[in-house]
């Protein structure tokens, strides 16, 4: 006689309740509102879930009855290793995360590559809101975003009129580490910057591409270094500045070696991440040349492994950043748009600047 193949069909929510002898709603409630049951018979109906091989509520209904992902996107314009790989991104994500969890929803990283215009993954992303971390004002990504019917908050950049944003004061930071530098007496400076526009570029820029820049962030960054030292009688258009489309430590190397190409008589490199700073005092290294003594260098963003090398840097709440991110977006009574949330910045003059001496 021939053995049957055929094997008890998987376990649905209906033969499950069927086999505690409760409701259809009691199970749901045990996996979705478990407050709402004793802990006896909670503990009943899970026991028989796991007899019977019962994987739970299917997400994808629940999603299409509740009309709610149970998760939010986190826009990136970068691959999504960035987000493990740059300090910054780091505590920004931790900060995201922790207001995530005390919500119990999920986080949803969204890649969106500056030299990409493939919007797939955002407007096919299930999601209940974005935040879009430091994008361009030109990205067809963030215009994506935007055009989805959900709430959406923007960190650091663009500012986008009617849409949350959380940053800080670029300007001002940039405009009191320009002071700085000036009361100790320099005024033969060259900065590296990070990228600019979307398009992979690396080198000298000029005074109009640093104005029309894409990138809000490096904008005011660099025309606080400019308002600070043309006050001091510094010509800015003499001034060397190299952008870096990579945001890496050795583009920071190559960004310095640009600079003292064009000028190697400087007395001071400004960086605008600490990233980038820690790029550039390996390349003096490598000339023998000392930091302070024969360049200062200068930071931005006031990451960990900045601050125990004691680089002179701006320190941000980057961590902040994304808790106040997180916040507005998940805020149960958000009835207004265009919230702006700025954060205080801390200048800390460390081991890196100095006076120049003299030559």
């Amino acid at each position: 006689m021939e053995r049957s193949s055929r094997s008890r069909p998987p376990a649905t929510l209906a033969s499950l309740a069927a086999e505690v002898g409760v409701s259809r709603t009691t199970v749901s409630n045990a996996y979705n509102r478990p407050d709402q049951l004793s802990p006896a018979l909670r503990a009943r109906v899970m026991e028989a879930a796991a007899r019977l091989g019962y994987p739970g509520p299917d997400p994808v209904a629940r999603s299409l009855r509740t009309r709610k992902a149970g998760a939010i996107g986190l826009l990136l314009t970068e691959q999504l290793s960035y987000a493990f790989r740059d300090p910054a991104a780091v505590a920004f994500l931790e900060g995201l995360t922790l207001e995530c969890d005390s919500a119990k929803v999920g986080l949803l990283l969204v890649p969106a590559r500056p030299d990409s215009d493939d919007v797939t993954a955002v407007a096919g992303a299930s999601v209940d809101g974005f935040v879009a971390y430091s994008m361009p004002d030109d990205d067809p990504h963030l215009r994506a975003v935007l055009a989805r019917p959900v709430p959406a908050v923007i960190c650091d950049q663009p500012a986008v009129p009617g849409t949350d944003l959380v940053g800080i004061d670029d300007h001002a930071a940039a405009r009191g580490l320009a002071d700085h530098l000036v009361e100790l007496g320099h005024r033969r400076i060259g900065v590296v910057c990070m990228r600019l526009g979307r398009a992979r570029r690396d080198g000298a820029v000029d005074l109009v591409r640093q104005q029309a820049a894409h990138y809000h962030v490096q904008r005011n960054r660099l025309a606080g270094l400019r308002e600070g030292f043309t006050a001091a009688g510094v010509a800015w258009d003499r001034v060397p500045v190299v952008e870096q489309f990579d945001h890496s430590v050795e583009s920071g190397a190559r960004g310095a070696a640009a600079v003292l190409a064009m000028d190697p008589g400087i007395t001071a490199l400004i960086a605008t991440s600490d990233v980038l700073a820690m790029g550039a005092i390996d390349e003096l290294h490598r000339r023998r040349q000392r930091v302070p003594e024969d360049v200062s260098v200068s930071g931005f963003d006031g990451i960990r492994a900045a601050r125990e090398m004691q680089l002179t840097t701006v320190v941000q709440p980057v961590e902040d950043k994304g808790r106040y991110a997180g916040r507005l977006l998940l805020d149960p009574a958000r009835s207004t748009r265009g919230r702006k949330v700025v954060l205080p910045t801390t200048f800390l003059a460390g081991q890196t600047t100095a006076p120049p001496r003299v030559r």
